[in-house]
């Protein structure tokens, strides 16, 4: 169990900072912020979403 909340939590830091890292990258490309990057930055936050409950449900499975 354990080696599945380390991979959950790994997996969810690394989709967390990936997703902020896009953002950054795509505002900067484009110098702007149309409706394009609005729905870029849409998934992303799904995405992003999820890198956290991954990391949620690791702590829950390492307290238990």
């Amino acid at each position: 169990m354990e080696i599945l909340a380390e991979t959950l939590d790994i997996v969810g830091k690394i989709m967390v900072s990936y997703t902020a890292l896009m953002v950054h990258h795509r505002v900067r490309k484009e110098h702007k912020i149309d409706e394009k990057v609005f729905k870029d930055m849409k998934s992303e936050q799904i995405i992003g979403l999820l890198g956290i409950l991954f990391m949620i449900a690791a702590y829950i499975i390492l307290i238990i």
